[in-house]
């Protein structure tokens, strides 16, 4: 081959080579972040169930607690009523 002939081509290949190269450097920035992205969602996802188990736990421990106050209030009912006192005593005093 001539090289007066290559001569011309060789700032079009380097001239070329570089735009190839930043066309690759963006697409693959783009692809980084779609990847990134992704891997957010996914993990808000796992964050997600993990704070809906939390709130129904929460919501059961709240249910037991009303079953306890709901309680508590029948035994303070029973013994205003009267009902559920102890008998009374004979009076004796401790042991001598």
């Amino acid at each position: 081959m001539n090289p007066d002939t290559l001569a011309p081509l060789i700032p079009v290949v380097m001239f070329g080579g570089f735009f190839a190269w930043l066309i690759v450097r963006a697409l693959t920035k783009a692809h980084a972040a779609a990847l990134k992205a992704r891997s957010e969602a996914a993990g808000a996802g796992a964050g997600r169930a993990e704070l809906m188990a939390a709130v129904e736990q929460l919501r059961q421990e709240v249910a037991e607690l009303a079953e306890r106050v709901d309680f508590t209030e029948r035994l303070l009912a029973k013994t205003r009523d009267g009902v559920g006192k102890l008998p009374a005593g004979e009076g004796r005093m401790g042991s001598t």
